[in-house]
């Protein structure tokens, strides 16, 4: 989301629209592709409609959303939000067409933080919100550009973090042309080698309520050619009641379509999102979501910010909701296994041999041997994994 207040069409033409594109959808169900059993990719992988770790252990994101590309000195953010419980951390970088282009180095340098403060990084580009209706926002294939720009810094760290090719890509306007916009970015990433799993934004400011998304995710999902494409949902105001929120994430885990909620808040000024209904029906489904935001919103939405003045000690409401509430970050969030002895990253491979802790970055020929500690380890899922 951006920190100014934006339009947000939810009419009654736009609900109806949603629920027949529903009922379209589940009566031609059987003429819709559905999603590859698994996904070709190592690290980070999608498999039936689920997220998993390179060691084949399910990982569901429990995070939060931090403006680094807003605030690049508050250098404290992410090690904060790790110790408030959060697995993830959800990044926002610029690919410099709208904000101050993020830089290879700082990519790496942002990796690095999350793995020391060993979470999972989701970076995304923000300067795509709300194209074809923001005369500022960039496209998707000016995004795609930035990450085959910055892909040396994403190279071996397909176990930590997850490419948000752009941030809420369409506006209400022109989104008709989101399904072959995300089709396009995806191929521009995986021809230029870019292995590490993806994540796409729905169009309509992120909320989908044409249904755009739902009814055109299977033949995305399929044209990703490593089939390791993640959807995300942005849940603000036109997810006011259960019923939506309950529909939209069940059709995708129906369909074995693998859905996060990416950004989501306990309050908006297009509508009053159903936050406990978000967080009660993303943990029965197994779904991640990521809250919107650390701190530092401004445009009349501070009431957004999780911690005032990006001071940890100092929770907000909604802040106290998210990590401490009812399927709340702390009672929900499980570590990635790739931090751990035994995940993906530690433990002893079937030959005898260590698993390298730093997964595919300690392997730079690519042989499935690593080097670490002065002695040789196996790249868990590579070609000496056996």
């Amino acid at each position: 989301m951006a920190t100014t207040r934006r339009s947000r069409l939810r009419s009654a033409f736009a609900v109806a629209l949603t629920g027949s594109l529903g009922l379209l959808m589940s009566a031609l169900g059987g003429l819709i592709a559905p999603a590859e059993a698994a996904s070709t990719a190592t690290g980070i992988h999608v498999s039936n409609g689920r997220v998993y770790e390179a060691n084949g252990n399910e990982f569901v994101m429990r995070g939060v959303n931090h403006a680094y590309a807003w605030y690049p000195t508050r250098t404290g953010a992410v090690a904060d939000i790790a110790a408030k419980g959060a697995n993830t951390v959800r990044l926002v970088l610029a690919s410099g067409d709208r904000w101050t282009k993020t830089s290879s180095s700082e990519v790496s340098s942002l990796i690095a933080q999350c793995k020391a403060n060993k979470v999972i990084c989701v970076l995304e580009v923000h300067d795509t919100t709300g194209y074809g209706e923001d005369s500022a926002a960039t496209s998707l294939d000016r995004a795609a550009d930035y990450w085959t720009g910055v892909k040396s810094a994403l190279a071996g760290q397909e176990d930590y973090i997850v490419v948000n090719i752009g941030n809420e890509p369409y506006g209400n306007t022109g989104y008709g042309a989101w399904t072959d916009a995300t089709k396009n970015a995806i191929r521009k990433l995986r021809d230029a080698g870019i292995r590490n799993a993806l994540m796409v934004d729905a169009p309509n400011w992120g909320q989908d309520w044409s249904g755009t998304m739902k009814a055109n995710a299977a033949s995305v999902f399929s044209s990703d050619p490593d089939r390791n494409t993640i959807f995300s949902i942005h849940m603000y105001g036109v997810y006011d009641t259960a019923a939506e929120v309950q529909e939209y994430l069940n059709y995708f885990v129906g369909n074995n379509l693998p859905i996060v909620v990416g950004e989501f808040g306990d309050r908006r000024s297009d509508g009053d999102p159903d936050e406990d209904a978000i967080m009660a029906t993303a943990q029965s489904l197994r779904v991640g979501y990521l809250g919107w935001s650390w701190s530092g919103n401004g445009g009349g939405v501070e009431y957004l910010d999780l911690v005032s003045n990006f001071d940890p000690n100092s929770l907000t409401a909604w802040g106290q909701r998210l990590f401490q509430g009812a399927n709340g970050i702390v009672a929900t969030a499980k570590k990635a296994t790739v931090y751990s002895a035994g995940g993906s990253g530690g433990g002893t491979a079937p030959n005898g041999y260590p698993y390298c802790v730093n997964g595919s970055s300690s392997d730079p020929d690519g042989d499935g041997w690593g080097w670490e500690n002065y002695r040789s380890c196996v790249v868990r899922g590579g070609a000496a994994d056996h």
